[in-house]
């Protein structure tokens, strides 16, 4: 008897993480949440991160009809010197995170949750990218784009950002905003397969 592949739904309203869902073929279909993304006190940037994809997908799961399908949540935030690097409040926030990062590296971190109302898997990818010195002028004429005002670190590097990358390690797709192969892997694990094409 061949066994059913269940549906799959994603609980973020990221056009990146759709693409990046798309780009490995596997159908879903979207459902909005609203998920307070308030960082604990004295909660590690590794626990936030999972924590916020892990209430993510559960909040996708309690707004089904029913209780068919598996959620998936997920989060990216950047860190550095300790500090998280979150979406920035207005222009000059954003310009401070941009000449923080400038000819320094920080970490990327992304987490992806699924949940089937049973069990509820999560996984943790951690990136590195390495500015190149940035100039003022840049940093403001970058703001100008619009880009980067609804962006985690106040960049994107699948984006114009891209030119202030010297050198990234880790996971592409997880700095995107969705790690992939980790997202493939727990996928598996409840029978939704890749390339459903």
């Amino acid at each position: 008897m061949i066994q059913s592949i269940p549906h799959l739904y994603l609980a973020s309203g990221s056009p990146r993480r759709r693409e990046l869902l798309a780009q490995i073929g596997v159908p879903f279909t979207r459902i909005k949440v609203d998920v307070p993304e308030v960082r604990a006190a004295g909660e590690t940037p590794e626990a936030y991160v999972q924590r916020l994809a892990e209430d993510k997908a559960r909040a996708g799961l309690a707004a089904l009809p029913g209780d068919a399908g598996v959620v998936l949540g997920a989060d990216t935030l950047g860190v550095l010197d300790g500090q998280v690097l979150e979406k920035p409040r207005d222009q000059g926030h954003g310009a401070q995170m941009l000449r923080a990062m400038s000819g320094r590296e920080h970490r990327i971190l992304s987490a992806v949750a699924l949940t089937d109302g049973q069990r509820c898997s999560c996984r943790l990818v951690e990136s590195r990218v390495r500015f190149r010195e940035l100039s003022d002028g840049e940093i403001s004429r970058y703001w100008e784009t619009g880009e980067p005002q609804d962006k985690a670190g106040g960049y994107a590097i699948q984006g114009l950002g891209a030119v202030f990358v010297v050198s990234m390690s880790g996971s592409y797709s997880a700095v995107v905003g969705l790690p992939l192969e980790a997202t493939a892997a727990l996928l598996a694990e409840y029978n939704i397969p890749v390339w459903q094409i």
